[in-house]
């Protein structure tokens, strides 16, 4: 099991009051089918912050000067994994992912649940550089989610669906 420590920055995450429960339960699902290998300490911490702060963030890191969804920021290579009780840290922005969630027709919930197991992949070292990758990353995320009863979210039905 890992341990999924939250950090609140922002109270518009109080919208979202099962965050901490949300975010455990999609690290697990993701750790159980990807069957990573990893410290028997394994930890990541969740920041919760507002679109300013990812913004910065994303700035700083990325050179990107816009708010963004997710970031992660993994802590070691994903060989190294085993080793290191440090997976990473995943950050979500409230505006952008409560936008996006309504914009999509899906519950702010399976959103934000969503985009947990798509951070927690990255720390991993799953990523969607390329369409090959893209395609894995995703096929990885619709299994996990339907792990959790989450409707496949690339799915046009999915979104006619939840509308």
């Amino acid at each position: 099991m890992i341990v999924v420590e939250v950090s609140i920055e922002c109270d518009l995450w109080a919208a979202l009051p099962n965050a901490e429960v949300l975010a455990a339960q999609a690290v697990e699902k993701a750790r159980k089918i990807t069957k990573i290998k990893l410290h028997k300490a394994a930890e990541i911490s969740v920041l919760l912050v507002d679109d300013s702060r990812i913004a910065s963030l994303n700035a700083q890191w990325r050179n990107i000067d816009k708010a963004t969804n997710v970031l992660s920021f993994p802590a070691s290579a994903p060989e190294k994994l085993a080793a290191n009780p440090l997976l990473g840290d995943i950050v979500l922005a409230f505006e952008t992912v409560r936008r996006e969630a309504l914009d999509e027709g899906k519950s702010l919930a399976n959103h934000f649940s969503h985009l947990v197991v798509h951070g927690f992949l990255h720390l991993i070292g799953y990523d969607h550089v390329n369409e090959a990758d893209a395609e894995v990353m995703e096929a990885l995320e619709i299994k996990i989610l339907a792990g959790l009863k989450i409707a496949d979210p690339y799915s046009e039905t999915e979104l006619v669906l939840q509308r």
